[in-house]
């Protein structure tokens, strides 16, 4: 088991025992993510599998606060930004844009990646190392402006 699902799990038991009841749905939503990728492929994830299916929740708590904001409601913004703020907490420490940067030129250079048909090679370099540490979608943008110049 993960270092990172079993500190989940502990800390829902935590949570069971402080009867905070928003934390707790929001620990067992990551715990059943994990434990549905692992049923559904009958493994057990490691390390970076744990930080793969966080990265997607994170993901999709985002694109739920955008289209909330669309539609000017304030309270599932609140409930959703709360769900992100908790999931945040058992993602690795975020890099700096420079150390981003830095990641992103040695990819391009390794790769050979001259245009933007090559982004997917580039992408194929960074995301491994970067997945859980930046924000995916922003690091491809960083990509597809660093190959269109």
């Amino acid at each position: 088991m993960s270092e990172t699902r079993q500190r989940i799990l502990d800390d829902i038991k935590v949570a069971m025992k402080a009867g905070d009841k928003p934390r707790l749905a929001t620990l067992r939503l990551m715990s059943a993510a994990i434990k549905q990728i692992e049923v559904d492929q009958r493994i057990e994830l490691d390390e970076p599998g744990t930080i793969s299916v966080l990265d997607k929740m994170l993901k999709q708590r985002r694109e739920s606060i955008a289209q909330y904001q669309q539609a000017n409601r304030d309270d599932l913004i609140e409930v959703e930004q709360a769900e992100l703020e908790l999931i945040q907490e058992y993602m690795p420490e975020a890099l700096s844009d420079d150390e981003i940067a830095s990641i992103i030129d040695d990819a391009v250079s390794s790769s050979g990646a001259s245009s933007i048909k090559d982004m997917g090679k580039v992408m194929g370099v960074v995301k491994p190392l970067l997945q859980g540490k930046a924000d995916m979608s922003a690091v491809s943008q960083i990509i597809k402006q660093r190959l269109n110049a």
